[in-house]
């Protein structure tokens, strides 16, 4: 029987018990957060990308909203937004979290038919990470590519390196992103201090998260922009 990856992604979330290790109530979480938002509003500066409303974004994965509404709060038009979530439960909380203007869809994103070259941004956040059958990558990383328009890019932003205590998940190295995306200009930078550690020195202080993050190799994760070429 054909592996189906969709469907074992969809089982390792069950697996997963609930926790808060992910609020923004925490200092490690939200340092973090505004960590990232800062390199994105760098990199849409350096693209030159002064209205945001009027640029096209499909997030893959997008799970209960929260980096579309990150998005919108920066200047992003709901109407230029959308997402595909795999899970249910999560799609019916982005439907209730985001705007009418917000289209979603629901089901695996390797099966969307949406049109090539539609989207300024295709982003992807800790997906890949999450996807252990190397060709579903493949076939999930060129979907996601046909549907960037020239100038455009794919914008990344995953864990590099394993996580010994979670079997569901594996790190995403940057020649594996260059391998994914093989016509694509990358363009890279390191972000987030190791999450065990960014828990332990935050329970001292939160002001010591810049301190230990300031480490290049302490940080696990990128934030990649990879453009498609202009035609």
């Amino acid at each position: 029987m054909p592996h189906d990856e969709a469907a074992a992604v969809a089982e390792r979330y069950a697996r997963r018990e609930a926790t808060d290790l992910y609020s923004l109530l925490r200092p490690n979480v939200w340092q973090s957060v505004h960590e990232r938002q800062r390199a994105m509003l760098r990199l849409f500066a350096r693209l030159g990308w002064h209205d945001l409303s009027s640029r096209r974004v499909l997030e893959v994965g997008c799970g209960t909203g929260g980096n579309l509404l990150e998005l919108l709060r920066i200047g992003f038009a709901p109407r230029n937004l959308a997402g595909i979530e795999l899970l249910p439960e999560r799609f019916a909380h982005a439907m209730q979290t985001l705007p009418a203007g917000v289209v979603l869809m629901q089901g695996d994103a390797s099966l969307v038919k949406l049109p090539d070259e539609s989207e300024d941004i295709v982003l992807q956040s800790t997906v890949f990470s999450s996807l252990l059958d190397a060709p579903f990558q493949w076939r999930l990383a060129q979907t996601m590519w046909r549907w960037v328009r020239p100038g455009g890019g794919v914008l990344w932003y995953d864990f590099t390196v394993d996580n010994p205590r979670n079997p569901d998940v594996r790190g995403v190295p940057v020649a594996r992103i260059r391998e994914l995306f093989p016509t694509g200009r990358v363009q890279y930078q390191r972000l987030t201090l190791a999450p065990p550690l960014a828990r332990r020195v935050c329970a001292l202080h939160p002001a010591l998260y810049p301190v230990f993050n300031a480490i290049p190799l302490l940080r696990t994760h990128v934030l990649a922009w990879i453009e498609k070429p202009p035609s």
